[in-house]
């Protein structure tokens, strides 16, 4: 699953993988009959609404502007989806710091950089990080979280059912969420810290949320297109991107994460123009939250010493094992992105 919306992610030394994915969720408008059941939603209702957050990816059109906020700090993009019979088209405008904008025309995504005149190519199913909703949930999830309705709320002048979706261990944190009653579109995601002693769900580590939204509009190709036809002076960068497999490239998950499944494994090229160099990436999720785990030689001149950093629910952790170097990035306790950055293991020939 593809991540809440934020900035590119980007460690610190980690300057050769830029997270980025474009998902989106909206759901034609039917009957709803009602919220679940408070105290703990029968699964078959749980489901449903988590099958209809999810599962809009194909037909809806809407635009709005989406905030994002973490520790002390906010940012805000601009975002838009059309569905125009099979095609899809989406767009994400940064309108805060340096200027960004992500286009997506069904599996082509191009990542924009006006400042440096860089435009980034590359394909959808490789990519993981950025989204134009504030959260997609699979049902998967229910496995490892509890899902509870807290009734009704408001978000950008529209009525919302609200969800709490809480973790049943310490291995991932609980989100709140916040659905729209009528097209089912996912307006507001906060994620929530680890519970304290008492075992109240914890401060928000991070929210996301639409500030104005206008759901139906009417399909804008050319103007997310448009972008792409001035590019005269644009550096455009096709980083090398292939499906692969753990085992294949000489490595195994020998103690899997709790909750947690394998859902891709690619390697990729680094950022930096011409570059020969390829990162092995896996990306992991338990429905809800997402692990990317990277592997690369080792190389003193770029990899600095070993750590970690957390910036409101995203986490990165940086460590050296043998010749190669290892990066794990998620939206889950550090604890969790240690028993990843362990878990990996070369296969003996």
């Amino acid at each position: 699953m593809r991540l809440t919306v934020r900035p590119p992610v980007r460690p610190p030394a980690w300057r050769g993988v830029l997270l980025l994915a474009l998902a989106w969720a909206v759901w034609p408008a039917l009957a709803l009959g009602g919220p679940a059941e408070a105290g703990g939603a029968p699964p078959v209702r749980a489901r449903a609404w988590l099958t209809r957050i999810n599962a809009a990816a194909a037909t809806g059109n809407y635009q709005g502007t989406m905030v994002f906020s973490a520790g002390g700090t906010m940012s805000s993009s601009r975002v838009g989806h059309y569905a125009q019979g099979q095609q899809v088209y989406e767009q994400l405008e940064a309108l805060d710091g340096r200027q960004q904008r992500i286009v997506r025309h069904n599996d082509d995504v191009h990542t924009l950089w006006p400042q440096a005149r860089v435009a980034v190519v590359e394909k959808r199913e490789t990519l993981a990080g950025w989204s134009t909703t504030p959260q997609d949930v699979d049902p998967l999830a229910l496995e490892q979280y509890e899902f509870r309705n807290e009734g009704r709320g408001r978000v950008a002048g529209r009525d919302t059912a609200v969800f709490l979706l809480e973790p049943r261990d310490a291995l991932r944190y609980a989100q709140r969420l916040w659905a729209d009653q009528a097209t089912g579109l996912l307006l507001r995601a906060d994620v929530l810290a680890l519970p304290g002693a008492s075992g109240a769900a914890g401060p928000v580590l991070e929210s996301t949320a639409f500030s104005d939204i206008a759901i139906g509009v009417r399909p804008q190709p050319q103007a997310v297109l448009q972008p792409l036809q001035a590019l005269d002076g644009y550096r455009v960068v096709r980083p090398q991107q292939r499906r692969t497999a753990l085992q294949a490239e000489g490595w195994a998950i020998t103690r899997p994460v709790p909750g947690f499944q394998l859902v891709g494994c690619v390697k990729r090229g680094l950022e930096q123009a011409g570059s020969e160099e390829l990162v092995l990436q896996a990306v992991f999720t338990d429905g809800l939250a997402h692990v990317s785990l990277f592997i690369e030689p080792f190389k003193p001149q770029r990899h600095g010493a070993e750590m970690q950093a957390q910036q409101g629910a995203m986490g990165s952790l940086m460590s050296r094992r043998g010749d190669d170097w290892i990066t794990v990035v998620g939206d889950v306790p550090q604890a969790t992105l240690k028993l990843f950055a362990v878990a990996a293991e070369r296969l003996r020939p």
